[in-house]
């Protein structure tokens, strides 16, 4: 049965102590419900919240509400860094595309849903628009399901529709969608890891990239390349405008030919306008599309993702600066291991060679208490500013020359006495 309220707090009033509540995240985090189980902070305990990646300020993560609130999150956003580090929450380690198991097999079972969607078509249904991931898992998982339905949520194609029968609480809004801008000015640095990273990628390559300065600068440098496909786990602006510019065109694809495939979408509202009702697009859910397996199945992969530390002998660390949980595990090794068994495929980790602080993030070792999120069984390719270090059938050795020639000039002569004394005076990169 479907209820409608006007008033947000009577549909957070359904929210009890001890919960475990999912909050849908990336551009849909449904700001006008968290505002509202916000107000009613001190009248509860211990309630849970999970969820991937939520935008904009969390008025649940103030220190005040430390009896209240309790983050137990797949994904640390930026909003939560502090609560998950100081405390007040914790990190789930998984892979993006193991999740909705998470859900559906109830190891992590959810009382309560909060979810942002579009208003029901002439047939009933919304959709949960910029954002399916795990969020369809989650929902189909719940006990309650709490929507703020907002017409300005773009409706997207794919697993994402969600018929209003479904729905136990209903809030209407008009809120503007949280968006982020990637478009300031790429730096040097930047620049010339796009162009290598560019190099790498062949005419007719299926992409898949983050958002951010880096994968900014390889959108850049793709301008000229032909018949470019994309499946990816979240795409940005970047994806549209080599769309417009006939870059992008999914036909060499051999899984969901002459469409978009992703999980979710972070960028502009001019992004969320041209993806609504779009057919070009479809959004799935992040245990399909980050199927190594599925990823595979499309020519020449190429993965793009970043990383804080890679070790000399290729192990990344992209989720943690020591013992400070940083980010999460994400879709990085999902992509890597589907890029890697993809028909000329190429799993790629770029980074800038030095921290803001001058700090070289090619290392002898991982910090203490950093996460390995690709082995470095699994690492191919490593790019910085200094080039490319290609390190797939090499041994330790070897792969120890190769990220000393693209790291920092400033740090090569302590870190080649750290590979001396670590692997003795050999011959390196013979």
């Amino acid at each position: 049965m479907k209820y409608s309220y006007s008033n947000v707090q009577q549909a957070v009033s359904n929210i009890q102590s001890g919960q475990r509540i999912f909050v849908h995240g990336s551009a849909a985090t449904p700001g006008t419900l968290l505002a509202a189980l916000e107000a009613r902070a001190f009248e509860l305990s211990n309630v849970e919240i999970v969820s991937l990646t939520t935008l904009g300020d969390m008025p649940l993560a103030k220190a005040e509400y430390r009896g209240s609130f309790y983050f137990n999150s797949v994904f640390v956003s930026s909003n939560i860094r502090t609560v998950v580090n100081d405390g007040m929450g914790s990190y789930i380690p998984v892979f993006l595309s193991e999740i909705p198991k998470l859900f559906y097999q109830k190891i992590l079972p959810l009382d309560v849903a909060l979810i942002h969607v579009s208003p029901p078509d002439a047939h009933g249904y919304c959709s949960l628009g910029v954002s399916v991931d795990i969020s369809l898992a989650a929902v189909k998982s719940a006990n309650l399901v709490i929507a703020q339905v907002n017409p300005k949520m773009p409706r997207t194609h794919g697993d994402g529709f969600l018929h209003a029968s479904e729905i136990n609480v209903w809030v209407e809004t008009y809120d503007e969608l949280p968006e982020i801008d990637y478009n300031n000015e790429t730096s040097e640095v930047e620049k010339k890891i796009g162009q290598f990273c560019a190099s790498l990628i062949e005419d007719g390559s299926t992409i898949q990239m983050g958002i951010g300065s880096i994968p900014n600068a390889v959108m850049d440098e793709l301008v000229n390349h032909k018949d470019l496909g994309v499946h990816t786990e979240m795409f940005s602006d970047g994806v549209v405008d080599l769309l417009k510019k006939g870059v992008i065109t999914n036909r060499y694809k051999k899984k969901h030919r002459r469409k978009v495939i992703s999980t979710f979408a972070i960028g502009s509202r001019a992004l969320y306008q041209f993806i609504d009702d779009n057919p070009l697009f479809s959004f799935l859910e992040s245990d399909y599309v980050n199927d190594a397996y599925v990823i595979s199945k499309n020519p020449k992969v190429a993965a793009i993702n970043g990383a804080i530390e890679v070790d000399i002998t290729g192990q990344v660390c992209a989720d943690s600066i020591g013992k400070y949980q940083f980010s999460g595990v994400g879709g990085q090794m999902d992509f890597m291991r589907g890029a890697a068994m993809s028909d000329g495929g190429k799993p790629i980790i770029s980074i800038s060679s030095i921290t803001s602080k001058g700090e070289s993030k090619i290392v002898p070792f991982i910090k203490e208490g950093g996460g390995i999120v690709s082995t470095r069984a699994h690492v191919h390719y490593i790019v910085t500013e200094f080039g490319i270090a290609y390190l797939f059938g090499k041994n330790l050795e070897q792969r120890a020359a190769e990220l000393l020639k693209i790291t920092h000039p400033d740090h090569q002569e302590f870190l080649d006495r750290e590979i001396r004394d670590r692997f003795g005076k050999k011959i390196f990169g013979s």
